[in-house]
Formats: C-alpha cells, structure tokens, sequence
C-alpha cells in the first residue's frame, strides 16, 4: 500500500498563491478516537490565504498544512481507548460515540488543518453526515461557517427570535450563513455588501435590507432607520467597530469574528456603558478537541434540521481542481460571493 499522498504546499513567504504547489507527505497518523478520512473535497477560507502569508500560525498541535474543513470517505476507524476508570479490560478498545459511523461512510468535518491533501486525520467526535440532498462539493463548504457562525450567533451574541441581526460582508462565506441561520432562528437580518452583485446575492439569501456601502459608506443612518441591531456579526473591525456600537440597542451584542482591517480600534467606552452593550468574539481553531466536539454536536441538533428542511441552503459559488489551488486562492482574493472548495 502506498502511505505517501498529494498534498499542497508552501514555498517561500507564500505572499503570492502562485508560492503554493503540489508535493507528497505521508499519510496522517490516526490515534485513538479519530478517524482517517480520503478527501473528496476541502473548502477554501480567508484563514487559509492568511496561513500562506504566516499571518496566521496553526496553534500548538494542529496539523501544519492548510485547509479548515472536507468532506470525504471514513477511510479507517481507530476507536476511543476507555477511561482508566472503566472496567473494562486494561487495553481494550470501544466505540463509545462514534457506534453511528462505519468505513465508507460520506461525512464533512472540521480539520485542524491539513484538509488540502488526500487523506486527513479527524477528531471522530468532529464528524457530521452529509446532509440529504447536498453534493460532496456543496458539503465541503458547510462545517467552517456552520461552526463558526452557530457559536458567535447564537452561543456568543445569544440571538433570539424576533431581534435583529446585523452582519457585515453578507457575500462572504459567514456572511451567507449568518443571513440564512438568522432568518431560520426567528430574526430579522440587516447585511451589508459592496457593490449590486454582492447587495443580490444576500438578499437572494433572505436579508431582510442590504446596505451597499459601495454608495452608502456610512451605514450607521441605514441600520438605525431600520430599528437598530440587537446582534452585530463582524468580520471587518478597524473603524466599523465604532459604527457598530453606534447601531447596537440597548443591552446589544457586539460579536467580533474577523479583523479584515484591523485588529487595532478606538472606541467610546460610554456608549458601551450607556447601552448595557456586551463586546464579544471568538476564534474557532484554538478551541480545544473536546470544545469542538461539544459545539458540533450542538450545530448537528440544532442547525442540522434546518439545513435538512432546506432553510439553510448550499452557496457554493466555485470548484477547483486540487491543482489549481493557486487559481482558487487568487479568485477568493477578488470579488466573490458564496464560497469555494478544491476537488482533491
């Protein structure tokens, strides 16, 4: 059997995605409690451009290569060792949680990297079936903004129907997502996109108003028009942050999940103050083995049957071949909408 497998690489300071290239790695060891997938597809996401420049260093113990989510085919199955304080025999292997999943099965995952490769080592507890009707490809772009959308939405920013949301980048991967998961939970959702392709796209969506800050820079009029923001969902910070605050409703929710300008901010504590308001944010990759677990068995129970009802629906807008990694990273650099994934 061959143990080495395609993966892509990068060479240099990988400022460019013409630094990334095809090479061969051996196959990720799978320990007790993980499961080897073959890859059928892997997503492509703005950490992974970002982890190309070494803006973005994977986090003790993850995998080093690129690539946040697949999806794939349960290759091999190593199950959970039992507890030292089970008594079962000293040695003996379980299934515990994973008695649901066979070789062969067609699953999505989020990885801790190493997802643009052939083969991939996953946390049994991080898998999720394909959902019914969603193409390998469409399922591959699911787990990333399902995860990270579901835990600053509804755990971080504790949305509730009939609140409003507003959530910057609405063509983004995130951005997509937070639209449909909003509107599903109950709520009303304001999005803001750059230019009229982007504004269709999330209304396409469901967004309830699209704010173009191609014409409308100032969004802050706009929101508070339409009642204000109970949650805001950002992914842009630098001077937004400051807007955002001014558009949030008393005892609000802040939520910051990208820092596409800058992590640095100035911002008027008193109206954090006046407005009870809360600032908040989360990165998923840091989380522990065991905290992802938890939330993707609460993304399974709760987002899981409105994507099965068709509430949360696929927007995958591009597939490349594995080689052409390169191509996809520089297409995700200019202007897209929805997300995009690598047939490996």
């Amino acid at each position: 059997m061959d143990h080495f497998m395609r993966v892509m690489s990068v060479r240099g300071d990988g400022a460019n995605p013409s630094d990334l290239y095809m090479s061969e790695a051996p196959r990720p060891e799978t320990g007790p409690g993980s499961v080897l997938i073959r890859t059928s597809h892997a997503g492509v996401n703005r950490p992974d451009i970002l982890q190309r420049r070494g803006l973005y260093p994977p986090p003790p113990g993850a995998a080093p290569g690129l690539g946040l989510e697949v999806s794939g085919w349960i290759e091999a199955i190593k199950p959970a060792l039992p507890p030292p304080s089970s008594s079962e025999a000293v040695g003996q292997l379980t299934f515990s949680d994973d008695v649901a999943w066979r070789v062969g099965d067609p699953v999505c995952a989020l990885v801790n990297g190493g997802g643009y490769a052939e083969y991939v080592a996953v946390d049994l507890r991080h898998l999720l079936p394909i959902p019914a009707g969603w193409s390998m490809a469409q399922a591959a772009s699911l787990p990333e903004a399902a995860l990270t959308v579901y835990a600053n939405l509804i755990e971080h920013g504790g949305l509730q129907p009939g609140e409003t949301v507003l959530v910057h980048g609405g063509n983004s991967g995130i951005g997509a997502m937070t639209i449909q998961m909003g509107k599903a939970w109950g709520a009303k959702v304001i999005a803001t996109a750059r230019g009229t392709d982007k504004c269709e796209f999330a209304k396409s969506l469901g967004a309830d108003l699209v704010i173009d800050t191609a014409t409308e820079e100032d969004f802050v009029a706009a929101v508070k028009g339409a009642g204000g923001a109970d949650v805001v969902l950002d992914i842009v910070a630098g001077d937004y942050v400051a807007k955002n605050l001014l558009c949030l409703n008393m005892k609000g929710r802040m939520v910051q999940v990208g820092t596409g300008r800058s992590p640095v901010v100035e911002l008027d504590l008193r109206r954090v103050m006046q407005k009870q308001a809360v600032i908040t944010g989360s990165m998923l990759r840091p989380r522990s083995s065991d905290e992802k677990a938890r939330l993707t068995a609460k993304v399974h129970e709760k987002v899981w049957p409105l994507i099965e009802a068709g509430r949360i629906n696929p927007v995958l807008a591009e597939t490349f071949a594995f080689e052409d990694a390169a191509k996809a990273h520089a297409w995700m650099d200019e202007s897209h909408c929805g997300k995009v994934v690598l047939k490996i």
